[in-house]
């Protein structure tokens, strides 16, 4: 596999739906059987919307969400299990991070569930103080 082949993009128009359903299935525990419906609304009310792609394959994806200024979140970040331990999923976080309207925010959070170490390398810290939570379904 040629890691260098594999392209990046930040526009959210270029996504098929149907595909980031089935990487979700496949390589994300924590999002196994969204709906289309409720995926194109997450999509839309994002930026940036990342994706990773080995030519018409999509192999990778994240979002945010900001208000641009004070505070961020990072979402859904997965790499198609077959594409991971490739450096991949680091480029996918660069790239969320770099992106134009992530610049000016002070503070950029995010949850995981088993990959803690991987985001402290991207400089990420435990914060066990706002660990709080409204289930609503």
């Amino acid at each position: 596999m040629n890691v260098e082949s594999i392209r990046f993009c930040d526009r959210s128009v270029d996504l098929d739906l149907y595909k980031l359903q089935a990487l979700l299935n496949k390589s994300a525990f924590w999002a196994v059987d969204r709906k289309i419906e409720d995926l194109k609304v997450a999509i839309d009310r994002s930026e940036p919307v990342v994706s990773a792609w080995d030519e018409d394959k999509l192999v990778g994806f994240a979002r945010a969400t900001s208000d641009g200024i004070y505070r961020a979140t990072i979402w859904d970040v997965v790499i198609d299990g077959d594409y991971q331990r490739l450096g991949l999923g680091r480029k996918l976080v660069e790239t969320v991070l770099a992106h134009s309207c992530m610049q000016r925010v002070e503070k950029i959070y995010l949850s995981t569930t088993h990959q803690q170490s991987f985001y402290e390398r991207l400089g990420f810290v435990v914060n066990s103080s706002t660990t709080m939570r409204l289930d609503r379904g």
